[in-house]
């Protein structure tokens, strides 16, 4: 995913790349996009491009921060108008298990579950609606999602930056050859690892299902 993107962007003008990367950070909440292209990848590459010289770090993290606060927000108030109705949503449905286990988080740990919800694809995409839903005060929304945007941004972005800068290291010491080879092999590593991650995040998923359904039945035989 970092590749593709990486090449979709190869050769466009700054301003345009810029563009996009908001885009992307601010759909991903306001829009539930994260269930397709997490903006995370977004910010990464963009770090990359900015160790490259092709972007300016510092404008690339306002850009990511504001638009990052700012689809949160669009987020919060969708999840406060259409409240309960966003779990209807196919793509919203399917997550069953954690959507309850962000609701849960959110009764437990109030406005500092944003900040931790921002460090999760999943509820990266639906804890702004998630938190309007639950009629959570707008200031605390707010300022954990300034504080939770600010460092998601900031860590990613550097990551993406440094991470650019030991490739280029890396080929002035080993050779172009040799450097491309290890961030191959980085890259297949990170994308077998996020595989393995889904893929138990989903056996996670249908055995809490399982366990919720098996308990509804064991309900249902106790009814006269």
């Amino acid at each position: 995913m970092l590749e593709t993107f990486n090449t979709l962007v190869d050769g466009l003008p700054p301003g345009l790349v810029y563009g996009l990367i908001a885009a992307l950070v601010f759909a991903e909440a306001a829009l539930f996009v994260g269930f397709v292209f997490p903006g995370e990848t977004a910010v990464v590459v963009g770090g990359v491009l900015a160790s490259q010289g092709t972007l300016s770090l510092p404008l690339l993290l306002v850009i990511g921060v504001v638009a990052a606060v700012a689809g949160d927000s669009v987020g919060y108030e969708i999840g406060k108008k259409y409240g309960p109705r966003l779990l209807d949503i196919r793509a919203v449905a399917k997550h069953r298990a954690k959507v309850e286990g962000a609701q849960d988080l959110i009764r437990r740990r109030g406005a500092v579950a944003v900040f931790i919800g921002r460090f999760t694809a999943l509820l990266r995409a639906l804890m702004p609606a998630l938190a309007g839903s639950s009629r959570l005060p707008y200031p605390k929304f707010l300022l954990f999602n300034f504080l939770g945007g600010l460092t998601w941004v900031v860590t990613f972005t550097l990551g993406g930056y440094f991470a650019g800068e030991a490739f280029d290291r890396a080929a002035q010491w080993a050779g172009r050859g040799l450097a491309i080879g290890i961030a191959v092999i980085a890259v297949v590593a990170i994308v077998v690892w996020s595989v393995r991650k889904h893929r138990r995040e989903a056996e996670e998923e249908a055995e809490a299902e399982a366990d919720d359904g098996g308990a509804e039945s064991r309900v249902e035989q106790t009814l006269p």
